[in-house]
């Protein structure tokens, strides 16, 4: 394998580099890196890994491109709402830089996908917000003997780390088992700081060209924190914990992080047909709702527990949130509380709402 002229021209910032040079952008070359996830951290993590010359990047998502998601994830442009992101990236990516082999997956990861999908890899890069995904993403990982560069945000709080790097400490040492569902948020919950993505997803991607290339100390048993507000960085140092690497693939991780797997859902469009069948509660915090609201009952999922019997049991109830995710939550508190009409949420919750 060699570089063409064209390619040394392009890397030439690179090869000028004593600890990279040819030798090391030849490595880059070669490397096959997939991504999970196109979204806040996936972006920066392909443009970047794409720019420096990754031979070969897989990306897997499932998702379409939202209005709401320009604020951060800035392969995407207006004219690509609707559009499925891996598509998406890989498209403007190859623009980047012609010399990348892209293979898009537009599907989700699964359990009966996931080991066939890793083992065409070098190195697996988690961009994913939720809880059932990531442990899935570190069993597979761990089977499969690879890599895995790990971040996650949260508002204005990030985090990065490496698992699984040369028989080190995997993301079951850190977390051996998940927080409880009521405790969690996604970004579409909560929010996110528009430019967190870019800098955790940027730190990933630098993990993974550290990796490669082999140089520099890589993060593996530290979780670096960072605080976009204060600029504080902080490392958490975590070792392997054999207890916590026993069975991998075994259980259904919806079910090990406390989530239903059979959720009632109805599309915006077929509660406009018979929206008259339902009373609708609306589970988000009242910040929320002075933004945008649907209807006058209101209770937060915070409050649920408590005030539940004030809600009307004559029709069905549509429990809705900006995504879907707290009014899952909500529906499970409902069902263990003994409400009697049958519970719907809003799939995809109101950010799938056209007009929004």
């Amino acid at each position: 394998m060699t570089l063409s002229r064209e390619e040394q021209q392009q890397y030439s910032r690179h090869v000028l580099l004593d600890e990279i040079g040819i030798s090391g952008q030849l490595l880059l070359k070669k490397a096959k890196v997939i991504v999970i996830g196109a979204g806040g951290l996936g972006c920066p993590v392909l443009q970047y890994l794409a720019a420096a010359g990754v031979g070969t990047l897989g990306i897997i998502d499932n998702d379409v491109v939202e209005q709401s998601n320009l604020q951060r994830q800035i392969l995407f442009i207006q004219s690509d709402i609707g559009k499925n992101k891996a598509t998406t990236a890989a498209k403007r990516l190859q623009a980047l830089n012609p010399f990348v082999r892209f293979e898009i997956y537009e599907e989700r990861l699964t359990k009966e996908i996931v080991i066939d999908l890793f083992e065409k890899y070098d190195i697996i890069v988690d961009g994913t917000d939720n809880f059932p995904s990531r442990y899935l993403i570190n069993d597979a990982a761990v089977l499969c003997n690879k890599t895995l560069v790990f971040g996650s945000i949260f508002q204005f709080k990030g985090q990065v780390t490496v698992f699984n790097y040369q028989n080190g400490p995997t993301y079951r040492c850190l977390y051996p088992t998940p927080p409880a569902p009521e405790t969690t948020a996604n970004c579409s919950e909560v929010g996110v700081l528009g430019v967190l993505p870019g800098i955790i997803g940027c730190l990933q991607a630098n993990e993974v060209l550290k990796i490669i290339v082999g140089i520099g100390k890589v993060l593996t048993g530290k979780l670096l924190t960072f605080d976009a507000l204060s600029l504080q960085q902080n490392l958490i140092y975590f070792q392997r914990n054999e207890n916590a690497i026993l069975s991998f693939l075994a259980e259904d991780y919806h079910d090990f992080c406390g989530l239903e797997k059979q959720i009632d859902v109805i599309t915006w469009e077929d509660f406009k047909l018979k929206s008259d069948q339902f009373n609708v509660l609306d589970v988000r915090n009242i910040q929320e709702r002075l933004v945008f609201s649907i209807t006058s009952i209101h209770i937060p999922l915070t409050d649920l527990e408590l005030r539940w019997i004030e809600l009307p049991e004559d029709k069905s109830l549509l429990l809705i949130c900006n995504s879907g995710v707290r009014s899952e939550e909500a529906m499970k508190v409902l069902r263990k509380k003994g409400f009697k009409q049958k519970l719907f949420s809003l799939k995809g919750g109101l950010i799938s709402r056209p007009s929004i």
